[in-house]
């Protein structure tokens, strides 16, 4: 197929999706937008087996948010925005794919690109079903640096079924690379340990450097800023002020992918 053609194809693709999750309200209408540039990227340059991954992330994770949405409304005073993604949320997911696979272009040789963008995709991937499942835990998470006991939604807080949900979503897009990256028992090693390791970087973040802001008038840590759900003010408690949830998810897949150029590299000159 001509690229040009697959590009346009492509776009057209990314259109549909963002409109889809526009509807189901898995995506703001900013998302919407924002996942048309980000899925018209990936489908238009990386073909098939790229658009499978960013297919298998979408589909997944929106279905585990809708799925329990109900269950977490009582947590959404703690996170910094609702269940609908806005485009700052698709770029900190889908960003880092979009940059590599514009290097692909140019580099179409080079498997490096590829791995990387399995490795960031499992990290984000592994990181929503953990933040949609692990909710659901019937015991109260604790914080990954000290193991104390925290409230449920708390950046940082993880239960072992919500890492269980870690390592299944990454697990998830491990086999789904495996398809298009023979051996199939190496691929599923690596990049399922490297979606852990970003999930995990990206608890360990949000337990130390995130920003995170207290309610004085509801007495609750939350990350959202300037203002709590109930309309009040919200102030700096602890963290970076400019370190919000979207860039500790983009830092967080940057590391995944790191992971799994690094791990692959073991094994096989890339």
């Amino acid at each position: 197929m001509p690229i040009l053609l697959q590009f346009i194809i492509g776009f057209l693709l990314g259109a549909l999706m963002g409109y889809v999750a526009w509807r189901v309200k898995a995506l703001s209408v900013s998302g919407a937008w924002a996942a048309t540039v980000v899925g018209g990227l990936i489908f238009g340059l990386g073909g098939l087996s790229w658009a499978m991954l960013l297919l298998t992330f979408f589909i997944s994770s929106s279905a585990l948010s809708h799925t329990f949405s109900r269950r977490k409304a009582n947590l959404s005073e703690k996170f910094a925005k609702g269940s609908q993604r806005d485009w700052a949320q698709v770029f900190a997911n889908g960003g880092l794919g979009a940059l590599l696979v514009i290097v692909h272009v140019f580099f179409p040789e080079q498997l490096w690109p590829w791995l990387a963008y399995a490795g960031a995709m499992a990290t984000v991937n592994a990181d929503t079903w953990a933040t949609e499942l692990g909710v659901l835990s019937k015991k109260l998470p604790r914080l990954i640096t000290t193991g104390q006991v925290v409230d449920r939604g708390t950046s940082g807080g993880v239960t072992l079924l919500g890492t269980l949900a870690t390592l299944a979503g990454a697990a998830l897009i491990a086999l789904v690379t495996g398809l298009f990256t023979p051996p199939v028992a190496l691929s599923l090693f690596v990049i399922s340990l490297a979606g852990l390791a970003g999930s995990l970087l990206d608890s360990l973040l949000g337990a130390t450097l995130q920003a995170i802001y207290e309610c004085l008038h509801c007495a609750t840590e939350t990350e959202r800023h300037p203002q709590h759900t109930c309309g009040r003010e919200t102030l700096l408690a602890h963290g970076w002020w400019w370190l919000n949830n979207d860039l500790v998810n983009f830092f967080s897949s940057i590391f995944g992918a790191v992971v799994a150029v690094g791990l692959w590299a073991l094994f096989f000159p890339i």
